[in-house]
């Protein structure tokens, strides 16, 4: 079968995808992707971030945050990697991927505690850090994550 292309001819899965980002089989119903190309500005990336972890979705909110971490400009790339990184980690946690998640959410929390400024947005680094930290110690300790686990928020407003 052919790979799916954009108009560019870069590789792309049309496919649908539940709601932790795993691929369905085509013709299934799956949630409402993001845009691979969607770029907001700094508020609004991480409005809708939260929109999608408060709604249980820790795979789009990494895509909208990977989506600012590509398009941010260099002082910055740093902080939003790391915010995807964790929301990479609780996707991982979410589907039981224990390894995976300890693994995500200690980069992630690693990357923000070595920003330096003030963050964009609001953003909250030192309690996101917090968070990843304290959720990749519980699996470390056996734990599954929970739903309250899966949405951390990611400002201090």
């Amino acid at each position: 079968m052919d790979r799916d292309r954009d108009d560019a001819g870069r590789a792309r899965n049309a496919r649908p995808r539940d709601a932790s980002g795993r691929p369905l089989p085509r013709g299934a119903t799956g949630v409402d992707r993001v845009p691979e190309d969607l770029v907001l500005p700094a508020a609004e990336a991480v409005a809708e971030a939260q929109r999608l972890l408060d709604a249980g979705n820790p795979f789009g909110a990494h895509e909208v945050l990977e989506g600012s971490w590509k398009a941010a400009p260099e002082a910055e790339r740093g902080l939003w990697r790391a915010l995807a990184q964790v929301a990479v980690g609780l996707t991982h946690a979410q589907r039981g991927n224990a390894r995976g998640a300890v693994a995500l959410l200690d980069r992630g929390a690693d990357g923000l505690r070595r920003w330096v400024g003030t963050p964009p947005a609001g953003v909250d680094a030192a309690g996101v850090a917090d968070h990843a930290d304290a959720l990749a110690r519980r699996i470390r300790g056996g734990a599954v994550a929970a739903d309250e686990d899966l949405r951390p928020p990611l400002s201090r407003s």
